[in-house]
């Protein structure tokens, strides 16, 4: 098939380079000329682990193109999916200025049926809302569908190439084969293509999301009460995550959780009930505990230090808000960053992949160090923020060397409480003695 992504940042690239992959032809439009060029040139603009190789493959074989042309771009496309940014608003609700700004253009160049796929996550009735805003000025044959994301970011590639299911929301029974023949390659082993209304599919995204963040966030109020009465969280998550009922996944206690979609999604959907009259208890204070404890290690360091951070310089192993990627949106790292620079900490801090995100959003802040060692550099303690695998078996040995005092304030639970005792580290974890 003729693919043309419109959108070329995490959600619209995986999408483009991954149907490219099946043998599709696509075109990636994006209005930003620098990326363009990048891209088209071979320069992948994001990191994610498994996307360039597929991208230079597929680039190199003719299969996948850029432009800055919406025109250009969709000329002989079949499907057009739109992957724009909807960033919430001053009141909290998705904004849909870039999406409907899209579909005002789709609707003066159109010719012949398409059809056009809400990629991005939006409110329910979206759908509704670019049929109207197209067909203001295309009068011909078109259908709009919803088909909402589930990627993670840092298995973004297989989660595209390999999904749970795939969520496709329309009433066409035209527009639901080309969607079904598009993605029969991606449901080979029988995981399914669930159809159902464009207004369902919108609501599933944003249900999906805001429960695996109230996942987290009860296991962070757990971890809380777990301090309080001398529990382990670690042995109460592996109890409750062995009930099929639970499942495993999304129990990890931590400081709260980040990135593009948990925090947006659960303030949008608790924006958009309010809007029909319905106020979403269970999602406001899903907020509310993520707010607190992306700075509860912050309260455990100030506690330590006696609440005197003037002069005190710390080491920050983690920026992303993630392992896996360079995505710093929402992430703790920078709330507590900011909390220890206004008490007046100094900081270092190392991350894999997302530190020149971090130096245009902090400038000269924080100090930005080459290795996760030279962090330590005369820090009075080490704050661990992001789980990135090449933190969980470090040379302590080194670490207990550069450190003024053997003290380790540990965001994700990286290592074993017992250990640390042995080893002579005041060791402060999430929800462990």
């Amino acid at each position: 098939m003729k693919i043309a992504v419109v959108g070329t940042g995490y959600v619209g690239l995986v999408t483009g380079t991954c149907f490219a992959e099946t043998g599709n032809k696509v075109t990636c439009v994006d209005i930003d000329q620098s990326k363009v060029e990048k891209l088209a040139s071979g320069e992948i603009t994001i990191y994610e682990p498994g996307l360039e190789k597929i991208f230079l493959r597929n680039l190199k074989e003719g299969r996948l193109k850029f432009t800055t042309s919406l025109e250009d771009g969709i000329q002989e496309a079949d499907i057009i999916f739109l992957a724009l940014p909807t960033p919430p608003g001053a009141d909290g609700a998705a904004d849909l200025k870039y999406v409907l700004s899209v579909a005002d253009h789709l609707g003066k160049i159109l010719k012949g049926y398409k059809v056009i796929v809400d990629k991005s996550t939006v409110p329910v009735g979206t759908a509704d809302k670019v049929k109207q805003a197209i067909a203001v000025h295309y009068k011909g044959e078109f259908d709009v569908v919803s088909n909402p994301e589930f990627l993670r970011e840092g298995v973004a590639v297989d989660d595209f190439m390999k999904p749970d299911r795939v969520v496709v929301g329309t009433d066409s029974e035209r527009a639901r084969k080309i969607m079904g023949d598009l993605f029969a390659p991606f449901v080979r082993q029988g995981n399914p293509i669930i159809y159902m209304d464009e207004r369902s599919a919108e609501l599933t995204k944003y249900a999906a999301n805001s429960f695996l963040a109230m996942k987290i966030s009860f296991m962070n109020e757990i971890a809380q009460l777990c301090e309080k009465m001398g529990a382990d969280v670690d042995m109460v998550r592996k109890g409750i995550g062995s009930d099929e009922r639970i499942g495993k996944r999304f129990l990890f206690p931590g400081i709260g959780y980040g990135g593009s979609c948990f925090p947006k999604d659960v303030q949008a959907l608790i924006r958009s009930s309010a809007e029909v009259g319905y106020q979403f208890n269970i999602l406001e204070a899903v907020e509310k505990v993520n707010a607190h404890q992306k700075l509860h290690l912050v309260h455990k360091i100030r506690k330590y230090f006696g609440d005197q951070l003037t002069g005190k310089h710390f080491a920050l192993w983690g920026l992303s808000f993630k392992p896996n990627t360079d995505d710093i949106r929402e992430a703790p790292a920078l709330e507590m960053i900011d909390a220890l620079l206004t008490q007046g900490a100094t900081i270092t801090a190392f991350d894999p992949e997302a530190m020149p995100n971090v130096r245009k959003h902090l400038g000269d802040r924080i100090q930005l160090a080459s290795s996760q060692y030279d962090t330590l550099n005369n820090a009075d303690a080490l704050i661990i923020a992001t789980e990135w695998s090449e933190f969980r078996t470090p040379d302590f040995e080194m670490i207990e060397t550069k450190l003024k005092q053997k003290v380790i304030f540990d965001g994700r639970n990286l290592f074993d409480v017992k250990q640390m005792a042995g080893l002579g580290f005041h060791y402060e974890s999430i929800g462990r003695k």
